[in-house]
């Protein structure tokens, strides 16, 4: 398999991994979310978390291998990222500090005050990284700061506010809205009665705002952002060396590849038609609203991607510095040792996952939680 090959076979599996990130650690997050909108009472809340508790510390799993791809594939983007998006990765590392102390800590006392507390802290656990990942990409579509030394160390030049520009804020509010919706379906699946009443009305309003956000994003894309280009690659001798590339910005920079493809323009319509899916099978108990509201996460994540390619990370202060997935990959022996691995593990993992998944189907219900009073969340 040559070089080329592999550099888009790992964009390729890294976007997979970041996908069955979103659609399992997603609905943990989701729940956690709507964890004190629809859980009225303290057993509403017990009901809820132990929805997620046999699976929450293998989903996250696909957050760890996701980073350590980026790491291992995409070096120059992960260095670049740590130095100039530390304080962002912080603020949500943090956040996701208190999941697994709110799981384990929430009930080892029967207080009142003290099973809030933690509520509280399962919540900031699931809004607050949907936030900041939906607001990274909205960054990655409008370039960040930095720049690269004749050593190719990287420079940052903005600050975490500059982040916080409305394009990417709309972006983190679609995050939030698509991850609270995978909550919802998720708890559709989990719980009975009112709770799972509750838990349709959520997803329902949270498909109407993904299908407005998305929407919104995408006129905003298409009218108002300019995106880039590559234009000319630049040959050093017979070899083409990294980053010697021209990079321009046009208003049709980001609606390139499906210029090209028109046939992509069905993934971002996709979208749509899953996100409406979703907000109708809601309304009954359809089991495939899972399905449905795992391929609008899906899908979203793939219009993402699609417009970006093959960008991994634009600079906005020199865009022919911009990391792409062909100038910014490791070499092509470490590149080759992780696809012989991921081509043996990433199976057993999955088929491992999906058993986990099957033993433990089921609805969690009341009578099960003061069964099992002492073993449960």
């Amino acid at each position: 398999m040559d070089y080329e090959t592999l550099k888009f076979i790992w964009w390729i599996l890294i976007g997979v991994l970041l996908i069955g990130f979103a659609i399992t650690d997603g609905f943990d997050m989701g729940v956690g979310i709507l964890l004190r909108m629809i859980g009225k009472t303290d057993m509403d809340r017990r009901i809820m978390i132990n929805t997620v508790g046999p699976h929450w510390e293998g989903n996250q799993v696909w957050f760890v291998t996701a980073g350590g791809a980026i790491f291992a594939a995409w070096p120059m983007v992960y260095a670049a990222a740590f130095s100039g998006l530390y304080a962002a990765l912080i603020i949500t590392l943090c956040a996701l500090f208190f999941r697994p102390v709110g799981f384990d800590y929430r009930s080892k006392i029967d207080d009142p005050r003290w099973r809030n507390l933690w509520d509280w802290g399962l919540t900031i656990g699931g809004l607050v990284p949907a936030l900041i990942f939906g607001v990274a990409f909205g960054n990655l579509m409008l370039g960040l700061p930095f720049e690269l030394d004749d050593l190719l160390r990287a420079s940052y030049h903005g600050s975490f506010w500059a982040l916080l520009k409305p394009f990417a804020l709309i972006c983190g509010l679609l995050s939030v809205a698509m991850i609270a919706m995978q909550g919802g379906a998720w708890l559709q699946l989990k719980t009975q009665g009112l709770l799972l009443l509750r838990a349709q009305r959520a997803t329902q309003l949270c498909a109407l705002a993904v299908i407005g956000l998305f929407i919104l994003a995408g006129i905003w894309l298409l009218l108002g952002i300019d995106g880039m280009q590559i234009t000319d690659i630049k040959p050093l001798g017979d070899k083409l060396t990294p980053l010697m590339k021209t990079v321009t910005y046009g208003n049709g920079g980001w609606q390139d590849n499906f210029q090209h493809y028109p046939l992509l323009w069905a993934i971002p319509l996709l979208s749509i038609l899953m996100a409406a899916a979703t907000w109708l099978l809601s309304r009954g108990e359809s089991p495939l609203t899972f399905l449905t509201s795992s391929l609008t996460v899906t899908t979203i994540i793939l219009t993402a991607g699609i417009a970006l390619f093959p960008f991994v990370m634009p600079s906005s202060r020199n865009p022919d510095i911009s990391l792409t997935l062909w100038d910014a990959t490791s070499s092509e022996l470490t590149l080759g040792l992780m696809f012989a691995a991921a081509v043996i593990f990433v199976p057993i993992i999955l088929l491992y996952t999906l058993w986990c998944y099957r033993k433990m189907f089921g609805r969690v219900t009341r009578e099960y939680i003061e069964e099992n009073s002492h073993s449960s969340y």
